[in-house]
């Protein structure tokens, strides 16, 4: 292992990441008369000097960074980015939290969860409201891959940092020549969906503060809303379709993105099987949950069913997490139904969590294919996503994930349970911070303020599991990664 160079590279990161500081320096003099400067700008100093003093004593060493180095520094500088953006919300004058309800918030801020521990949103200061967006935003796309767009300044290739953050199976594809010109390409696109979505809350009746701060977790399927009652507390039906319109968007691969806009075409996105499959989920569940709304009298109007109902699911599916209705009081099918949907996630290549649908998809056509076997032993039988053959190796490795997801998952909520959590609430609480949903059932339907500290660390550690999709965290802990 490299140690100069990591922390060359960690340097120049921790630089990057104290500038994200400066907007809400900016909504704190404009909008607040200065009342959360000093928690940001001390936030600014701790940050780059402590970026700037691993940096340069080493900014003229030239190696070639691996796959090794790559995992370690994307790992960690999730650990090292949440930790230090806690501080903030330590300094804050309107919340004095503990570290670990900081550290809490930060994680599920920077890896889009949107699990919150904080209460009476509507009276918080606007800079700590914006900061909370801001860190699902930056989240959303990694802030890895934003690093990997300036990657030139630092003399070593970015493949094994987009690697080891760019969510989904297969990982190897660049949309351009050089690595940088795909995270620019990918970014390029997230900042326009972002004002897209800005402009079009500001249209629906947001006001322009709300618009910004909500499009930014929109967008990045983060849940983190500048209200206690979330998108409820709008109470319009306009803005709820919009909202349904840009999570549905941003749960899409971003690949997918880039190649309609690059051939002017919108037919890359029906030839993909993994978008198709996302598109009939999205929509039959949504139906499924409308009729049983109606059917039950969820709400006094079947117009409200029609919104509430696919705006939950669509919110669920794509781990946005925002929340437009009590659905814990729903029939009990619809509750149970949401949860799982986030089990399944959005696309891979999006800022959505979950399994991704494109792993859902081939697990199903692994199962079919073993039931086949079973029938005609001697037959070939490869599995195919459109007219492409997919590859032992990747098949193979959606095994792997799958099977270090569930047990992961049942690991994480036996020792939840242990903690003297009940099993609704623990199986919910692993559920939204694993597949990074946010809000759960039982105890964890609106908060986890009331868990207990240990009970919100394996959450948190649940949350970075889930956005770094288990293989880049679990690695570290492999003997053979370390003796490689």
């Amino acid at each position: 292992m490299n140690l100069r160079l990591l922390l060359k590279i960690f340097g120049l990161l921790l630089v990057i990441f104290s500038f994200s500081m400066i907007p809400p320096i900016f909504v704190s003099i404009l909008l607040e008369n200065q009342r959360e400067l000093d928690a940001f700008t001390h936030t600014f100093a701790i940050v780059i000097t402590l970026g700037a003093a691993l940096w340069l004593p080493l900014r003229n060493y030239q190696r070639e960074l691996r796959t090794r180095e790559g995992f370690i520094i994307v790992a960690l500088f999730w650990v090292v980015f949440s930790a230090l953006g806690s501080i903030p919300f330590m300094l804050s004058h309107s919340l004095s939290m503990s570290f670990t309800d900081a550290f809490f918030e930060s994680m599920s801020g920077f890896t889009t969860t949107g699990a919150t521990v904080i209460s009476g949103l509507d009276s918080l200061p606007k800079s700590i409201l914006f900061y909370r967006q801001q860190l699902q935003w930056l989240g959303g796309m990694g802030i890895i891959v934003l690093a990997v767009a300036v990657l030139p300044v630092l003399g070593v290739g970015g493949m094994q940092l987009f690697k080891a953050e760019a969510p989904g199976p297969i990982k190897d594809a660049k949309l351009t020549p050089r690595i940088t010109g795909t995270a620019k390409a990918l970014y390029s696109i997230y900042l326009v969906i972002t004002i897209l979505c800005a402009l079009a809350y500001w249209a629906g009746g947001m006001s322009g503060f709300d618009a910004v701060a909500h499009s930014l977790s929109t967008v990045a399927n983060g849940g983190f809303s500048t209200h206690d009652q979330s998108f409820a507390w709008f109470d319009s039906a306009r803005l709820e379709l919009i909202a349904i319109f840009f999570m549905a968007l941003s749960g899409v691969n971003f690949a997918l993105h880039y190649g309609a806009w690059h051939s002017k075409s919108l037919k890359a996105y029906w030839r993909d099987t993994e978008f198709r499959a996302y598109l009939w989920i999205l929509l039959g569940a949504s139906a499924l949950i409308f009729i049983y709304l109606s059917i039950h009298d969820g709400f006094p109007y079947v117009f409200e069913d029609l919104h509430h109902g696919p705006f939950q699911l669509v919110s669920f599916m794509t781990t946005s997490g925002f929340g437009v209705a009590d659905f814990v009081n729903w029939p009990d099918f619809i509750p149970v139904l949401l949860v799982f949907s986030g089990f399944i996630g959005g696309c891979a290549g999006s800022t959505a969590g979950g399994l991704k649908v494109v792993r859902v998809v081939l697990l199903a056509k692994q199962s079919a294919r073993e039931i086949k076997a079973l029938v005609h032993p001697t037959a070939q039988l490869p599995i195919m996503l459109g007219d492409v053959q997919v590859s032992e190796k990747v098949t193979n490795a959606v095994w792997g994930f799958f099977g270090l997801y569930v047990a992961s998952f049942v690991i994480m909520m036996l020792l939840m349970m242990a903690a003297d959590v009940d099993q609704v609430t623990a199986f919910s609480a692993v559920a939204a911070c694993i597949n990074n949903v946010g809000p759960g059932l039982g105890d964890v339907a609106s908060s986890f303020a009331g868990m207990t500290d240990p009970v919100k660390w394996l959450s948190a550690f649940a949350m970075l599991l889930g956005r770094l999709e288990i293989f880049t965290v679990l690695v570290l802990f492999s003997p053979t990664f370390w003796r490689a």
